[in-house]
């Protein structure tokens, strides 16, 4: 999830979990300012990870949502982020001790993880001890409804400043829309279920991951052996978006995606293999799949599928996209590979650009 839904969901936590106001002076606690500043900074603490970017994308996209959305971390994260915002503290009017920031520390950053996992991304929640990333993929990372109603929880709670009610209420509406989602869920799980069935795919597993735009838009993944089918549908239409020739930019962009999204009578299935469909490009795209210094995709990868092999007078080059990470009409995202020059050659990465480079 963007890191600035994050920060907008810490801050309403601190808001509805704030106690009167009016005890704030007499006991020490936070104001409710200061209150919600902590929780805005602590939720969007853990993706302070960004920094790995500075190695490489590939090491970025394998550590990523790791130690700093650890549970088994968070107190000790809690405690940094409290010490930190103590000492700033301390350039203001009136300072506050670590333990006072602590527990808003804590809720900010554990709204955070929460709010990560309902994504398809990921996250290593046992992190450093294991890198197991955990999903239950109901949300897309750019949500503007789940978005929207935190932010209209913010906005009202400026008109009741007293009351943590609209605060509450948002909370209250915001896991009613995650569980509506969960129901969208189970019906695109549902879809490929009859898909699995009708064409007798024995041993498949059928699994489904939101998408842009819309909670309805789903991709529909069914996965036996090496292969992949893979439709993206709308459960709600019941006919097909006309996309307007006349449109341009971002909105003729938008009606495209949009568009993609094909009812469920409709929908097209596209056939996906991890190592390609000939004999020749199974031999290289295995043999480059192997390769030690591709460990770090072969773990992030959930879906792994040939993008292409392109070749060269003196060089070839291999490259694998996780069909988690595909948006119809939009160019793949995450797309990584290595290249060699020579039939001797050693492998040296490659990675191309996409639309999604981040979380």
């Amino acid at each position: 999830m963007d890191t600035l839904t994050h920060a907008l969901s810490g801050a309403l936590l601190a808001r509805a979990t704030a106690p009167p106001s009016h005890h704030a002076l007499d006991t020490g606690q936070l104001t409710l300012r200061a209150r919600m500043t902590a929780g805005f900074l602590a939720a969007a603490f853990p993706d302070a990870d960004f920094v790995l970017r500075a190695i490489d994308t590939l090491t970025y996209v394998t550590f990523h949502r790791g130690i700093t959305h650890s549970i088994i971390l968070l107190p000790f994260w809690a405690w940094l982020v409290a010490w930190i915002l103590s000492g700033l503290s301390h350039l203001s009017r009136r300072s506050y001790p670590w333990q006072a920031f602590y527990g808003i520390a804590a809720l900010g950053i554990g709204i955070h993880i929460a709010g990560d996992v309902i994504t398809s991304y990921g996250t290593m929640l046992l992190a450093p001890f294991s890198r197991h990333a955990f999903s239950i993929p109901l949300t897309f990372i750019i949500d503007p409804y789940f978005t929207g109603i935190i932010v209209l929880g913010l906005v009202a709670s400026i008109f009741k400043p007293k009351g943590r009610y609209p605060a509450v209420t948002a909370l209250l509406i915001l896991g009613c829309y995650v569980g509506f989602q969960g129901i969208l869920h189970s019906h695109a799980v549902e879809i490929g279920d009859t898909y699995v069935e009708n064409h007798r795919l024995k041993e498949a597993q059928v699994h489904a991951f939101p998408q842009p735009l819309s909670p309805f838009n789903w991709e529909i993944i069914v996965s036996h052996d090496d292969d992949y089918e893979v439709a993206s549908v709308n459960l709600w239409r019941t006919q097909e978006l006309e996309v307007s020739a006349a449109r341009s930019g971002l909105l003729g962009r938008w009606e495209a995606i949009a568009a993609s999204y094909q009812p469920v009578s409709t929908a097209k299935w596209t056939r996906h293999s991890r190592f390609g469909e000939t004999e020749r490009q199974s031999a290289l795209a295995r043999e480059a799949w192997r390769q030690e210094i591709f460990a770090g995709f072969r773990h992030f990868a959930t879906f792994p599928a040939l993008d292409r092999i392109e070749y060269y007078p003196d060089a070839v080059c291999v490259s694998f996209l996780d069909l988690r990470f595909i948006v119809p009409s939009l160019q793949p995202s995450l797309v990584f590979g290595l290249c060699r020059e020579g039939p001797n050659g050693s492998w040296q990465l490659a990675r191309d650009r996409g639309l999604f480079g981040r979380d």
